[in-house]
């Protein structure tokens, strides 16, 4: 499956993206608000059959992007879901772990990290922070709290 029928397949969730960017014959960009987050990757999970590689974190020092990356792995191909959380202070989205367990842990390291609350994840303890690292103060925010 090259990137054109990977473009072609996103039919159905055409209207939950805000833009399709091809940057390279095998890497795709699709852009989405965090609302719609859930329901995208879901659909490139179950139903195009892409494999969950990894999500990263990116602080916009006005909102924050999760960023969700799936690989095709027969032809090498790469699709990232970018989902913009608007607001700064309290940023949330919905929990992929729900339908893709492999997502849990890295979920909790964004939370720590960023501060991000993922709702409906099974097990929002801490990961990668001690337990008595102050609460509210996430180290890779470019805002730091006062």
């Amino acid at each position: 499956m090259g990137t054109q029928e990977i473009i072609d397949k996103l039919g159905p969730i055409k209207d939950l993206l805000t833009e399709t960017v091809e940057t390279t014959d095998k890497r795709l960009y699709i852009s989405c608000e965090s609302e719609n987050s859930f329901a995208v990757n879901k659909f490139l999970f179950e139903e195009l059959g892409l494999r969950f590689a990894i999500a990263t974190a990116m602080d916009r020092e006005s909102f924050f992007e999760v960023l969700y990356h799936f690989s095709n792995d027969a032809t090498g191909h790469v699709v990232t879901t970018k989902a913009f959380i608007r607001g700064y202070e309290n940023p949330s989205i919905e929990s992929i772990g729900q339908f893709l367990p492999g997502a849990e842990w890295i979920e909790r390291e964004m939370h720590d990290e960023f501060g991000i609350e993922f709702r409906n994840h099974p097990d929002m303890r801490r990961l990668v922070l001690a337990d008595d690292w102050p609460e509210g103060v996430y180290p890779l925010r470019k805002k730091v709290k006062k």
